[in-house]
């Protein structure tokens, strides 16, 4: 084995490809330098088409966090009333930032590994006529739903005047997002997951309703001010310092999806997604997700008491030395999570099904080998 190859197949961070890593070993420039802002403006104009959106995309150093507390912090003050749609640990964090603010959160909530739909945001919403903002996740990292947010924005547009604020920071990128045409006023995204990055930047987009708001509202944010990011944008740089290195990856990054295109990205994501699900069926694990809600990034699966997922993360790591994710709050050292999105094609997705299967057959869980392979080569046949 070699020791320092690693193989994460985790939702987040992710892989990393070769000439991204070169990219961003570039010699360091002047931050405030003409041959910065001219990288910067053009990175920042070729993010639009993954957001579905004609606006600016502003770029701040920071987690996803930073982007999600962004979208409150801008368009909310203290004593407005906002709907949180939670169906996992991702939307509670929506609704923790908001409670920080002095925003009343009206949780709107399913049981972990159900989807929110639009009939239950009608009824919410018609509940609470005072709300300023609706708060979704794209894919529930936690659980590997996929939020239907074409159709909450429908939803969310016939009943109520509240922005609609997304977090996409798992699988954007990866799925379709048509930011414009599904009237979404914010979405909000990472660099580590479907942009093939490390940790380090987050990207937000704002609709000109939302501008509207943000323009009126006295944000109580410093570094978080998205005025600012919109003033420093029209000059080509940022008001506060870039991660200049990150930059130079994201510009190869942009290289790399658009040589493949977004409608291939999507494709393969949804076959890996596809091949996971199968593979797990022919094994008899539980997934968390039904077909139709089933995220196209993450899988979560369930052993249901039949083995346990952490031996089962053990045995790969120590045997293979692959990462897959565990459980997060309740569910911590139940279910096991696998992450199938951006420098990752089905080639990997049938590795880390071989080593599931003798990792299970190691740890004596009942597995017949070759079942979930097998299984997953005939969703790829299929597609080949």
């Amino acid at each position: 084995m070699f020791a320092d190859k690693m193989i994460l197949r985790i939702p987040g961070p992710t892989p990393i490809p070769a000439r991204v890593q070169s990219a961003m070993n570039q010699p360091m420039i002047g931050h405030r330098s003409g041959k910065f802002s001219a990288l910067f403006a053009r990175t920042a104009e070729r993010l639009k088409p993954y957001f579905g959106t004609k606006q600016d995309v502003y770029i701040l150093a920071g987690s996803g966090t930073s982007a999600l507390e962004m979208g409150v912090v801008n368009t909310l003050q203290p004593g407005d009333e906002a709907a949180i749609l939670v169906s996992g640990a991702f939307g509670e964090r929506f609704a923790k930032i908001c409670e920080r603010y002095g925003v009343i959160a009206h949780r709107l909530e399913v049981p972990w590994g159900e989807a929110i739909t639009p009939e239950l945001v009608e009824a919410f919403l018609q509940k609470k006529p005072q709300v300023k903002a609706v708060f979704a996740t794209y894919c529930e990292t936690s659980t590997g739903v996929e939020n239907p947010i074409a159709d909450l924005a429908k939803a969310i547009r016939t009943h109520s005047d509240a922005l609609f604020i997304v977090d996409a920071v798992s699988n954007l990128g990866a799925v379709p997002c048509e930011m414009d045409a599904w009237g979404v006023d914010i979405v909000v995204t990472g660099s580590q997951k479907a942009f093939m990055l490390p940790t380090g930047l987050a990207f937000l987009a704002a609709s000109e309703r939302a501008w509207q708001v943000i323009e009126q509202n006295k944000s109580l944010a410093f570094y978080l001010d998205l005025k600012a990011y919109r003033k420093s944008l029209a000059e080509q740089t940022t008001p506060y310092t870039p991660a200049v290195s990150l930059i130079f990856g994201l510009a190869e990054v942009l290289d790399m999806l658009e040589e493949e295109g977004l409608p291939a990205i999507v494709k393969r994501h949804e076959l890996m997604r596809d091949m996971t699900r199968a593979a797990m069926k022919a094994l008899n694990i539980k997934l968390m997700a039904e077909d139709k809600y089933a995220s196209t990034t993450v899988t979560s699966c369930d052993p249901a008491g039949v083995f346990h997922a952490e031996a089962l993360r053990k045995m790969l790591t120590q045997q293979f030395n692959i990462t897959i994710a565990g459980g997060q709050q309740h569910l911590k050292g139940k279910i096991f999570r696998i992450g199938h999105m951006g420098y990752c094609e089905p080639l990997d997705v049938l590795q880390v099904i071989s080593a599931i299967e003798m990792s299970l057959h190691q740890i004596g869980a009942p597995v017949e080998l070759g079942a979930g392979v097998k299984a997953a080569q005939e969703v790829l046949i299929a597609h080949v």
